[in-house]
């Protein structure tokens, strides 16, 4: 009775052969970033950008860190107002401020504690258009020079970021 060896090493090295292929290729792929495994984020685009932050009283002309956030519309097509809030970060820190709506006339009767009162032509009318300008007057002291302001636009009907744009307080 002859016995039968059950080692195939022919069989082994073809196994070996094909699993170094296919190594091979994945790194080659990786390498000229034909295969990917990281998500692509999009990042958030700044339509509405803080360009100033005021800090003197209009009434009295003296500094008290008013925290005036002047926003400008710098996209392509108008807004409407009563579909979009917004979200204040100091320092990365959302402030405890609710700005519930952008429409100048709708914000009077909504809760909206940690602002004053929001302004100017962007939020008068029903819609924002390019070019016009908002200004959102939080509490005194809320930002001092060396903060980094950033505003979040939030478009209601879908709850997501439409905007974002951060500003180094002068």
């Amino acid at each position: 009775m002859q016995r039968e060896s059950a080692n195939s090493h022919m069989m082994g090295i073809i196994l070996m052969t094909i699993l170094a292929i296919i190594l091979a290729a994945i790194v080659a792929a990786m390498l000229f970033n034909l295969l990917s495994f990281q998500y692509s984020v999009t990042p958030i685009p700044a339509i509405f950008v803080i360009t100033n932050v005021i800090h003197i009283d209009d009434y009295t002309g003296k500094l008290n860190y008013d925290s005036r956030l002047i926003v400008t519309h710098k996209g392509t097509i108008s807004f409407n107002n009563s579909n979009l809030k917004a979200t204040v970060y100091r320092n990365g820190s959302p402030l405890n401020c609710v700005i519930e709506t952008l429409n100048g006339n709708e914000f009077i009767n909504t809760v909206h504690y940690g602002v004053q009162w929001i302004g100017y032509a962007g939020c008068s009318g029903a819609t924002w258009a390019p070019g016009e300008m908002s200004a959102i007057d939080l509490n005194d002291g809320t930002f001092h020079p060396g903060d980094t302001a950033q505003i979040d636009i939030i478009d209601k009907s879908t709850n997501q970021v439409i905007s974002r744009h951060s500003y180094w307080v002068k």
